[in-house]
């Protein structure tokens, strides 16, 4: 069988399963870039040095997936051949990233636990652009284009009433205040995720977990999925929370219960992940996920005597 190799790494349908030579890799380009990188903004600027760390993790994995896709689409590789190489690319780029991030700029709870999550939302997504099953991704529409069309609905539906003219042109008056009191500017309708299946079509909100004080964006979410069950096209708002333990928060409870979203947490977002996008997710964690094993022993060691290691669980 014909071998394609980028640099070290060799780019066949086993890929997925290289986890350790996929770290090494990352973490060969990620010393390299570190060196060149402090070379240029000093050891104390650590905040710029971390920031161009992670750009430098990126653009190894970006490199190195646009040449795994070029060798899948060649020898034909099966949907589920691709993901599991995607998820090990990222999850593995992952771990370095982190490991480069705290050697230059330790992390504390805020910034580590916060990160942890911010990776979770893209891995996730992962399964939808590239499914098992049978799924296309979507263009949400512009508030402006929804605002455009409901206002010329409505104002036909007055021009058709057997009332005054007089009577028309009050109402739609009424109409604009109403439209007046909605700042479009800070109305977007564009979700984490947006996909269409068997004639439906979903949109995704993916939360790492719910903070003290959430109520903003809460309105805001339940705002969106209000105008979103409102149109013709008959869209169904998903949230996927990834903290088991916010099944009983304040905040992920409104949404479940408000008639807009369905909203599931912890296993059940896992197991809804599977049932639209076709693949196990949550097997494909446990089989293959272990961060604190995973990392260098220097991170592993910071995390455990700063508390942290409670943070890595996806």
């Amino acid at each position: 069988m014909l071998r394609c190799t980028y640099n070290l790494i060799t780019i066949d349908r086993d890929i997925g399963k290289d986890k350790a030579v996929l770290i090494d890799y990352f973490r060969s380009r990620s010393s390299e870039s570190l060196k060149e990188i402090r070379m240029i903004e000093g050891e104390s600027n650590r905040k710029d040095v971390a920031r161009r760390a992670n750009e430098a993790n990126i653009e190894t994995r970006e490199n190195l997936l646009n040449a795994l896709e070029l060798k899948a689409k060649k020898e034909s590789w099966t949907d589920a051949d691709v993901l599991e190489a995607v998820l090990m690319i990222h999850y593995t780029s992952y771990v370095v990233m982190v490991e480069a991030r705290n050697d230059a700029w330790p992390y504390d709870y805020m910034a580590f636990s916060r990160r942890i999550g911010e990776l979770w939302e893209p891995f996730c997504k992962k399964c939808f652009e590239y499914p098992v099953n049978d799924l296309t991704l979507f263009v949400p529409p512009l508030f402006s284009e929804v605002q455009l069309k409901l206002t010329n609905e409505i104002i036909d539906y007055i021009d058709s009433l057997n009332i005054l003219d007089e009577q028309k042109t009050e109402l739609r008056k009424y109409y604009q205040k109403v439209w007046g009191l909605v700042n479009s500017g800070e109305i977007k309708l564009e979700l984490d995720l947006h996909f269409e299946q068997a004639d439906k079509k979903f949109v995704v909100d993916f939360k790492s977990g719910f903070g003290s004080n959430e109520k903003g964006n809460v309105n805001r979410l339940l705002l969106v999925a209000t105008i979103y069950k409102n149109m013709e096209e008959g869209y169904e708002p998903l949230i996927f929370v990834r903290a088991s333990e916010d099944r009983n928060n304040h905040y992920f409870q409104t949404l479940k219960n408000s008639g807009v979203w369905r909203a599931y947490c912890g296993e059940e977002t896992y197991q809804k992940i599977k049932e639209y996008s076709g693949y196990d997710l949550a097997g494909w964690i446990k089989n293959n996920i272990n961060w604190l094993e995973d990392f260098n022993a220097e991170t592993s060691q910071f995390l455990r005597d700063n508390d942290l290691d409670k943070y890595v669980l996806w």
